[in-house]
């Protein structure tokens, strides 16, 4: 689970950046806030990212225990082209890392979480 600080800026992201599809939504009025599921099939199959939206949070601190989320892709190249020409913000380059040949990249999404596109075949 993400706390994210505008909702629909952040499903807009996962979705069209991404390729993330929103699976389900729902507003708890009672607790001020919104969840929302997305990842790439059904939840029966597929992990999902959930994205929590405190109603009167517009921002939050990383913190220092979290890394990133990993997700792998065919080709980490075509998918950091496809994210640049989307306006996504790539902060590692794609290339092999540093210990191995592993082809990686970096993004950040709109509230700073880095997200790691790997691929490995």
């Amino acid at each position: 689970m993400l706390r994210v600080g505008d909702l629909k800026r952040s499903i807009k992201f996962y979705t069209e950046t991404l390729g993330m599809t929103l699976l389900r939504q729902k507003d708890y009025p009672d607790g001020k806030f919104t969840l929302a599921f997305l990842g790439y099939g059904d939840e029966k199959d597929h992990t999902a990212i959930e994205l929590t939206h405190n109603w009167d949070t517009s921002s939050y601190e990383i913190g220092t225990a979290f890394g990133h989320i990993a997700i792998e892709v065919d080709d980490v190249y075509q998918a950091t082209e496809k994210i640049q020409q989307q306006g996504g913000r790539i902060i590692r380059e794609a290339g092999p890392m540093n210990a191995g040949s592993t082809i990686i990249a970096f993004v950040e999404d709109p509230d700073g979480y880095q997200i790691e596109l790997l691929a490995t075949k």
